[in-house]
């Protein structure tokens, strides 16, 4: 089973993977193999433009053992049995970004990407599989664990509860 832990940039989806490593899950981190999928690169946006359909196709073709978690904020893109998308509120995910030295144009982008629930339609318009979790305010190891259970017990999808709206509002 391939399972796709996604989300936008600074929502803890290392981290969770990290962690689901070291309990002993197969992670495949997109990031180490993207640069061969590279066709582009954005100058406005500062960012690598990735062929996702090479990529799609290379992911099709790996045999997982038992469950193969893709990590990286392009899996929910891919073929995968199921999407595990990793939230956060926005002001949180501001701080996490700041503190990670984002440029602040870049920072505004992902804000605005996960106030509007952007990764969340881009997965819906593949996968019926999904399930969100709201990482704001929690520890990595609580994260960790809600990602388990939806691993270990594939509960109905779970997505469209967050909503960061009001926060867009006030900060637009």
């Amino acid at each position: 089973m391939k399972i796709a832990l996604t989300g936008t940039p600074g929502v803890g989806k290392s981290k969770v993977a990290e962690l689901l490593e070291k309990r002993g899950y197969e992670v495949l981190r997109l990031e180490k193999i993207a640069d061969e999928f590279i066709i582009g690169y954005d100058e406005e946006r500062k960012s690598k433009i990735v062929d996702e359909e090479a990529m799609d196709e290379y992911i099709k073709k790996i045999k997982e053992k038992d469950v193969l978690i893709i990590e990286g904020h392009l899996s929910h893109l891919l073929s995968v049995d199921g999407v595990i998308l990793l939230r956060c509120h926005p002001e949180e995910l501001k701080k996490r970004l700041i503190a990670k030295n984002w440029d602040e144009r870049k920072i505004k982008e992902n804000l605005e990407a996960e106030a509007l629930d952007i990764i969340l339609e881009r997965a819906l318009e593949k996968h019926e599989k999904i399930w969100e979790i709201d990482t704001t305010g929690k520890s990595i190891e609580k994260v960790t664990e809600e990602v388990e259970e939806i691993i270990k017990k594939i509960p109905p999808p779970s997505y469209g509860k967050i909503d960061w709206s009001e926060w867009l509002m006030e900060n637009a």
